[in-house]
């Protein structure tokens, strides 16, 4: 590659080396220097972050104009290393003239430490497609650490794309303990993009195969994997809201009445309260637990999806409002429901304002929410539940739904899965959870139930087993509890004044600026065991990503019979 030059300072973090002429050496390339240091050989291995060209022998901007008529100046290019690893851990420069060459192999493992990996799994290929970089699965099991953070523009920075690599790799390395009985849990906020996840892509190009042989992962979609999509809001059958897969294949979910007064379910209804927060929020508890002994009540009178509430009926005289007997309801659809629920905040006394406030959050979603929250009629609740025991993956499919459907089964599904995985008392098998636009469910200002079901899975969710892959485009935006504790954090193209916010400090100034221009299926992926940052690409997904990339099977070939004529 070159030698450590002398007219620069190397020390044993940092040094740089003059190219050989004609060398194709390039950024992020690993690279190792041998020297003699007083306690004997040593190796310094590091990363080229920085590659620069000059002429030697100018001093003048138009000294480039003059060397085409003859000026007497040499081409230098140089490039910088930053040291990663010295073997011993012997802190002393390499030396003036010592030979650097670019490594691969057991040495490239060595330079990012990947060498001293127990339970690896494959992150991604060097850039120069050659290498194949892995990540320390201890620091994402809930061993050493957990969790991983995803940032970058979308539509640019592939942020969903790496995620299903992302698990396709840790399902499909032989990393993990028991990949049968391991879960993900996806929620799919863009359109019906991840409705094809068991579906081959037929766009994959040679060079995609051989990558993935590369890796040592097969080049195939997810093959246990299922579906839950919203309802149609059509009164009558549960049908699901779906365009892109039959009706067979994906199973429309909802919430029985007793089920959501049972779970506590209706803080999901408050998720963007601003100002009002501090005052809904002891109402909103009160009759959470209100609701909540009705729903076991009824559980002890049988199964059904009704609760059973007592109201006061008023009736009105010729002066005044006569108060008549209670009578108790059964409440099957929502919209019952919330005429029980204001007469349980009336009964609170609390503010007549906060009550109003409450009620008209509450009305204002009836329509948005009635088809989700309903009377299931002739059909099975429980087979419209959500069950993520049942299949590897389960992508939950939030498309049609509105802002306020969206956060009611993104808070109600965590707090499910936490629960059971709680409940089990065991780390293993694990449950990985993609939670897409992490600024909108955790934001860092203001009250969300949300974020703090977020919060409680990113700060102790490692010792349920439960790992949180989240990702946004802008981490400044979301709280900053849940973004300092992933212990692997990946960004694509960043916006340039993004990139400059504290949430990104892990990066070095030279892939600060190189994250602004990073090009579709590139990543920059930090992690504790390597001390630098390391840009990966990654392959084409091997599954579908939409409806028109999915391998159509052949058609089905009938032979038949035709006469001949005579």
């Amino acid at each position: 590659m070159g030698r450590v030059i002398g007219t620069q300072d190397a020390t044993p973090l940092e040094f740089w080396v003059l190219l050989d002429p004609g060398e194709r050496v390039q950024m992020d390339e690993a690279v190792v220097v041998e020297t003699n240091s007083p306690i004997g050989p040593l190796k310094l291995f590091g990363i080229v972050d920085v590659i620069r060209a000059k002429h030697q022998g100018s001093t003048f901007d138009s000294d480039v104009v003059e060397a085409e008529r003859g000026l007497p100046v040499e081409l230098s290019i140089a490039a910088h290393v930053k040291v990663t690893r010295l073997d011993p851990e012997y802190y002393y420069p390499p030396l003036p003239g010592d030979s650097v060459r670019v490594v691969t192999g057991e040495e490239y493992a060595q330079a990012l430490f990947m060498d001293k990996m127990e339970r690896k799994f494959p992150l991604g290929l060097s850039l120069s497609r050659t290498e194949v970089v892995y990540g320390n699965l201890d620091f994402l099991n809930g061993r050493k650490g957990a969790h991983v953070n995803i940032s970058g523009v979308s539509g640019i920075a592939t942020k969903t794309t790496y995620t299903t690599f992302l698990l396709h790799s840790l399902l499909h390395s032989g990393a993990l303990t028991d990949p049968a009985n391991t879960h993900a849990i996806i929620f799919n906020v863009k359109g019906e993009d991840l409705l094809f996840l068991d579906k081959r892509n037929k766009d994959l190009t040679p060079d995609d195969l051989l990558a993935y042989e590369r890796m040592g992962l097969p080049a195939a979609p997810f093959d246990s994997v299922q579906f839950y999509v919203p309802p149609s809001e059509i009164p009558g059958p549960i049908l699901p809201k779906v365009g892109g897969r039959r009706a067979d294949e994906v199973i429309p979910y909802f919430w029985t009445v007793r089920r959501f007064c049972r779970d506590k379910l209706l803080r999901y209804l408050f998720t963007d309260v601003g100002e009002d927060a501090s005052l809904l929020s002891t109402l909103i508890y009160q009759v959470e637990r209100r609701l909540s002994e009705a729903a076991e009540a009824a559980d002890r009178r049988g199964p059904g999806p009704a609760v059973f509430l007592r109201v006061e009926k008023k009736g009105r005289g010729t002066d005044a409002a006569v108060e008549e007997p209670e009578e108790e309801l059964e409440i099957r659809d929502f919209s019952a429901l919330l005429r029980a629920i204001e007469g349980i905040a009336t009964a609170t006394g609390q503010a007549s304002g906060t009550v109003g406030a409450f009620m008209r959050r509450l009305y204002g979603a009836e329509d948005k929410l009635a088809y989700l929250i309903r009377d299931p009629g002739d059909a099975d609740p429980q087979a419209h539940t959500i069950n993520w025991r049942n299949k590897q993956v389960t992508v939950v499919s939030l498309t049609g739904l509105y802002e306020i459907g969206k956060s009611f089964v993104v808070g109600s599904v965590l707090q499910q899965i936490q629960q059971e995985k709680e409940a089990t008392g065991s780390a293993e098998p694990l449950c990985f959870i993609v939670v897409d636009e992490l600024n909108r469910y955790a934001p860092r200002e203001g009250w969300s139930p949300i974020r703090d079901r977020l919060l409680e899975i990113a700060e102790r969710g490692r010792s349920s087993g439960t790992i949180l892959i989240g990702a946004q485009q802008t981490a400044s935006e979301v709280e900053r509890r849940i973004i300092a504790n992933p212990a692997f954090r990946v960004v694509g193209r960043l916006d340039a004044a993004e990139a400059e916010r504290a949430e990104y400090g892990f990066l070095p100034p030279t892939l600060r600026q190189r994250a602004t221009i990073l090009t579709s299926g590139r990543m920059i992926v930090a992690q504790p065991d390597i001390p630098t940052p390391v840009p990966i690409c990654f392959p084409r997904p091997a599954w579908a990503t939409r409806a028109e990339e999915q391998e159509l099977p052949p058609p089905n070939l009938k032979l038949v019979k035709t006469r001949r004529s005579v």
